[in-house]
């Protein structure tokens, strides 16, 4: 007869964290409709919970990398708008923070920490 081996079972975020983490990546669409809310809303919900939870903390870093990141490629898009390409390319980026914003929350939610594609990592996760 065989020994019986222990398996450790290594638990994700729970359901409140992850759905805490999914509203947190859509909370950025809070400037749509408030001015600045869309930074201040996830950086609020953020400290509240970084240093309680890691998976809230990484999720919090993600979106922030993400909004000093689009900030930035906001800045430059503006730039570019004199030369006229800059005006598409400021149409994609706000295209790429819609989609990005939405795919992290559901990423989020099935308790993954996934960076957004073109950020800059401020923050390492």
């Amino acid at each position: 007869m065989e020994p019986v081996q222990e398996t450790t079972v290594i638990s994700g975020p729970s359901k409140e964290d992850r759905t805490y983490a999914m509203l947190l990546h859509l909370s950025q669409f809070a400037g749509y409709l408030i001015p600045f809310a869309g930074l201040i809303v996830p950086l609020v919900m953020w400290l509240l919970k970084k240093d309680e939870n890691p998976y809230i903390d990484a999720q919090g870093k993600v979106v922030f990398n993400w909004i000093i990141s689009a900030f930035i490629w906001g800045v430059i898009c503006v730039i570019l708008s004199f030369i006229v390409i800059g005006i598409f390319l400021l149409i994609a980026l706000g295209i790429c923070h819609v989609v990005f914003a939405i795919i992290g929350a559901i990423r989020a939610n099935d308790g993954v920490i996934q960076d957004y594609p073109l950020t800059i990592k401020f923050f390492k996760v």
